[in-house]
């Protein structure tokens, strides 16, 4: 009896052990975040092209839908106080500029779903959801929290209709995946447009997502979690 006793002892405190090694390291295991605005003013100080841009200040006619910003997304409650403003970093700003051109021309232009994410939403979501498929891990950050990455879709100029993409946003299931093609000729080829003016532009496409690209992290842009009303001033 004594020693089943030992032995049950050892054995929950190996287990407590490891549950506090877990949250030691979940604790410690993230990007590093820039949070203040005067940081993140120094960083565009020294490299211009990390500022982040209000979409439509160069994009007028770019249309917004910034679901976390109502209560129609996956969380089905507003995460964004406001959804009249999104932000990129000035190259991908630059990248929309000619898309939304090009698209015009043929009698299209783009919706927006979201941009810029601060990292606090991240973590709300991947408690949530706790797929790297459909949420990045905070531990990592994302493209979003970079500013970098944009959830878009395309849409008629002459009523504002978005072209079928065969899914709404948001979906997580294997419908709405890059490579997923028991879809109806009309769809493909609508998705087919989306990935090619992107990737003509720069952008490279996430698998799982139809909707989701993202610019390459070339010039090293950290993780922000800085609210969009401050980013929205014109200097600190």
């Amino acid at each position: 009896m004594r020693f089943e006793f030992a032995y049950k002892i050892k054995i929950i405190y190996i287990v407590c052990l490891i549950c506090n090694l877990h949250l030691f390291t979940t604790a410690f295991a993230q990007p590093k975040v820039v949070k203040k605005l005067k940081e993140y003013w120094q960083i565009v100080k020294e490299d211009s092209l990390q500022k982040m841009v209000e979409v439509k200040s160069a994009v007028p006619a770019i249309v917004y839908d910034l679901r976390y910003a109502t209560e129609n997304n996956f969380m089905h409650y507003q995460l964004y106080k406001s959804g009249r403003q999104t932000f990129l970093r000035l190259p991908v700003v630059k990248a929309l500029v000619k898309m939304e051109a090009e698209l015009n021309q043929q009698g299209y232009g783009l919706k927006i779903f979201d941009a810029y994410r601060p990292y606090s939403i991240t973590g709300k979501m991947w408690d949530l959801i706790h797929d790297d498929r459909y949420v990045a891990d905070p531990s990592k950050g994302s493209g979003h929290n970079r500013g970098l990455a944009v959830d878009l879709t395309i849409i008629r100029l002459k009523d504002g209709a978005e072209l079928d993409m065969g899914t709404g946003f948001d979906n997580f299931t294997d419908s709405a995946h890059q490579s997923f093609k028991n879809l109806p000729a009309a769809v493909l080829s609508n998705r087919k447009l989306l990935r090619e003016i992107t990737e003509k532009y720069g952008f490279k496409p996430l698998e799982t997502e139809w909707w989701h690209y993202a610019w390459p992290n070339d010039r090293n842009y950290e993780v922000l979690d800085i609210d969009f009303k401050k980013l929205g001033k014109k200097s600190y």
